[in-house]
């Protein structure tokens, strides 16, 4: 049905333009604003027919005589910031001045070891910032991505390559400030994809750094915004007007650039106290990332009020870091004193200032839009000894807790590094039990010493985890309801019985060095004990094969070991079989240690310690010497005493000097009975050392 429209039309096309469009199916359906074509929603399409209408044109409308119209047109609503009940955890993957450990190329390299553990990864931010830089002096946002970490070739691969191991990457955007390129108020001129973005002085807001932006500008001859800041003033660098229409373009474009076109899944906001919420919430709504959190580096009650702030029709658009969470951790591991776990965050303990996911904090409202974390590129003890509250003891059990908690979990990359294959376990338990953003947790009991509690999905007991002093906890937990299933330096964690399987703590994976692995039999108990039967070869394991108690551990050498295991009660296997498949390497980094116990100094002992690399299956032999030689003159040396065996699997071994001479030597070298061997150190008497150096004393 073709029709001239001039007349019945003219009306809407001037009204449209004016951004308030009746519509000719508006009276019959009551349909969308500016839908001029009848289709339900506003698109290209309309713009087009009213163009042409104001042109004089005829138009062809579609004949819908028959056709079924809708009563309610569907109503495209916002993305809301953060998934509810979301069970994923994130990796921050890099640290202040990590730009060797975060290098893209670096990264990609460890996407297998990554897969399965964690579901997405924070980078830093990605563009050119005129120099080496973390990125948050941003100054490129389309044009040239050859940044402190790679080149834009590079992160694309990187972003790839995690999207096909199932890991989604969160962009970091500096939004509220922005980097000048020759003097105090301008920007980069950028095309992209036919259209050039720049900022202008314009966009400046009018108080930046406390006037002197301004002053600045009249002596030189610049125009700032007439709008002041709609939050915080930052001194660094050109705090950006987002009341400002060209602002709020390019800010849209930018990040859609890295959503559609990098392939970033979301956005890690920095300094979001710099701006009002409501404009993250603008963005978000135009971006439509899949998740998105702010640093809103304050207490719970303006973190919650920035959370409310980006609302868009009453939906929040946005999850925030939770750093009372941190803080409230800081507090219990500084002052030795794990009650602090439940009392929010100030000098007594006695104020309102509660970590998001605490149930006193409106009983976990905000849980869902919590990101929790232990330690960030903020906080740590920098190369320069600067820091902002750091977490300075009982890494471990911090991430213990943070992983069992409601929110959604973010491992520091340091911490990763340092304790990959304990996270690894704390990650796979948190999944098998099935903890969300949206759990809630009871407390069970504390003390200074020890604290423990349940970790809830609904109204199901999920996890019960000890802190601090564990054999304390572990006197008191009811084996008829729960069962360890791994452990660790001041951590625990039970599953319930009712599970009824075996369990192997370290999940299939890549590792670097010999494994340790806990198989435990999550059962209920009987009169008949239930014991684990397992084997390395990939075999189907039965009750003729290997058997271990409940709770004991297993060593996985270096190379591939497939692991399978089975519950065992009465000379039968019981449930099902599980399988971890392990591909472990020998280890080339360095890593923190324990000192075991059984290392020991007798009074006017001359000594060294050695902890050896598990491919080191020969004797270890100590050469040590100053001018003179302390083991006898001829390569290798004197043979060291084997002591046991550290907490990691690793083998340690003593050299004691039993000469006449009465002075240490200045060097010592340790060996794989001759080769290989380490580097030249320098001798401490008492001195605990790796292949890497020298890691801590023994005392006498």
């Amino acid at each position: 049905m073709k029709q001239t429209m001039r007349t019945l039309l003219a009306a809407v096309a001037m009204t449209a333009m004016a951004g308030a469009v009746p519509t000719i199916a508006q009276s019959q359906t009551g349909s969308i604003r500016g839908d001029v074509n009848g289709d339900g929603r506003v698109d290209v399409a309309d713009i087009a027919t009213i163009i042409n209408i104001m042109a004089g044109k005829d138009i062809e409308v579609p004949d819908t005589t028959g056709t079924e119209t809708p009563d309610d047109p569907p109503v495209i609503a916002p993305k809301v910031g953060w998934p509810s009940k979301y069970d994923g955890v994130m990796l921050q993957a890099f640290y202040w001045d990590s730009y060797d450990d975060t290098q893209w190329k670096q990264l990609e390299g460890q996407a297998d070891e990554l897969e399965g553990t964690f579901d997405l990864v924070w980078l830093p931010q990605s563009g050119n910032c005129g120099g080496k830089s973390m990125g948050y002096d941003d100054l490129y946002w389309f044009t040239n991505y050859n940044s402190s970490f790679g080149n834009e070739s590079q992160l694309r691969s990187l972003i790839d390559t995690y999207k096909q191991k199932g890991i989604k990457t969160i962009a970091d955007v500096v939004i509220n400030h922005r980097r000048n390129v020759s003097n105090w108020v301008d920007f980069p001129r950028e095309t992209y994809k036919g259209v050039t973005y720049e900022m202008k002085s314009t966009d400046i807001v009018k108080n930046d750094d406390s006037g002197s932006t301004q002053n600045w500008a009249t002596k030189n001859g610049y125009q700032l915004s007439s709008n002041n800041d709609t939050g915080e003033d930052w001194g660094g660098m050109r705090d950006l007007d987002h009341k400002s229409t060209n602002v709020q373009t390019i800010v849209k474009a930018y990040l859609g650039f890295l959503k559609n076109d990098l392939g970033y899944a979301g956005f890690r906001y920095d300094m979001v106290k710099g701006y009002s919420p409501s404009f993250t919430g603008i963005y978000n709504v135009a971006s439509e990332p899949e998740f998105s959190v702010g640093e809103c580096w304050d207490s719970s009650n303006t973190i919650k009020n920035w959370i409310e702030g980006t609302k868009v029709d009453d939906i929040i658009q946005s999850a925030a870091f939770d750093f009372q969470f941190k803080y409230v951790l800081r507090n219990a591991t500084d002052k030795n004193d794990w009650t602090w776990l439940s009392k929010p965050n100030d000098d007594r303990g006695t104020g309102n200032n509660w970590p998001l996911v605490s149930s006193n904090l409106e009983e976990g409202k905000y849980r869902r839009y919590a990101v929790t974390f232990v330690e960030n590129h903020d906080t740590q003890v920098r190369n320069n000894g600067s820091s902002n509250g750091p977490l300075r003891k009982d890494t471990l059990a911090a991430n213990a807790y943070m992983m069992a908690m409601p929110g959604t979990p973010c491992v520091f990359l340091q911490h990763w590094i340092d304790y990959a294959p304990q996270i690894k376990a704390m990650v796979a338990a948190r999944k098998e039990a099935g903890i969300n953003s949206e759990s809630s947790y009871e407390e069970l009991g504390k003390a200074s010493k020890y604290y423990s509690f349940v970790t809830k999905t609904g109204n199901t007991d999920r996890l019960l985890v000890a802190l601090g002093n564990v054999q304390t906890v572990d006197a008191t937990v009811d084996s008829k309801k729960w069962t360890k299933v791994t452990e660790g330096y001041h951590y625990a964690y039970y599953f319930p019985t009712t599970m009824n399987k075996a369990y192997a703590d370290l999940p299939s994976g890549k590792y670097e060095g010999r494994q340790q692995v806990m198989l435990s039999a999550v059962t209920v108990p009987v009169a008949s004990p239930t014991s684990i039967a397992y084997t390395t070869d990939g075999s189907t394991p039965t009750a003729s094969s290997a058997i271990v108690v409940s709770g004991a551990t297993v060593t996985i050498p270096v190379g591939t070991t497939t692991l399978k295991a089975v519950m065992v009660r009465d000379g039968m296997t019981v449930g099902e079989v599980i399988t971890r498949t392990y591909n472990i390497k020998e280890g080339d980094k360095d890593y923190p240690v324990e000192v075991p116990s059984f290392c020991t100094v007798n009074n006017g002992e001359t000594c060294a310690f050695f902890e050896a690399p598990q491919s080191w299956n020969e004797k270890i032999m100590c050469w040590a010497w100053d001018t003179k030689n302390y083991t006898g003159g001829n390569w290798p040396g004197q043979a060291c005493m084997k002591l046991g065996t550290a907490s990691n699997g690793n083998s340690v071994w003593k050299w004691t000097y039993t000469g006449p001479l009465t002075t240490y030597p200045k060097y010592i070298i340790f060996s794989n009975n001759g080769s290989p061997q380490t580097d030249d150190f320098t001798f401490t008497n008492g001195g605990y050392y790796t292949k890497f150096g020298l890691k801590a004393t023994v005392a006498e």
